[in-house]
């Protein structure tokens, strides 16, 4: 079964102002390494792409914001296979674990973007 990006929580306050330095190289790249199309870009009021996968729309902005205290957590189905997925696609996997949260558990891995940005993919655990 595929994976799907079932939806999506910034770490901080914008989903779709995600701090990057060049649009052109976050379109490629989270199209190459995450599966995502580019739906929309816009210059004003600040230059921003909008991508997505399945369910879920990140948006990229050039505000000046700091790369490295930004990200999103995003829900997927099938995790083993996302996993998978980026592997084959040179997406670099970081840290691979079981996490608890409110008595429930999830399987989880991160991703660290180029542009710095760190991302939290998860899916709960039916046996949990």
């Amino acid at each position: 079964m595929k994976p799907v990006f079932q939806s999506a929580s910034p770490y901080k306050d914008d989903i779709f102002a995600l701090p990057v330095t060049d649009l052109e190289a976050t379109s490629e790249w989270y199209s190459t390494h995450f599966g995502m199309s580019e739906v929309e870009r816009l210059e004003q009021p600040i230059p921003t792409v909008i991508l997505k996968r399945d369910h879920t729309s990140l948006g990229f902005a050039i505000n000046n914001g700091d790369p490295s205290q930004e990200g999103a957590a995003i829900k997927v189905s099938n995790i083993e296979q996302l996993k998978v997925e980026f592997e084959t696609c040179g997406t670099p996997l970081g840290n691979c674990r079981i996490d608890e949260r409110d008595g429930k558990k999830y399987d989880v891995f991160f991703v660290v973007a180029p542009d710095g940005l760190c991302y939290y993919f998860y899916e709960p655990l039916s046996d949990a």
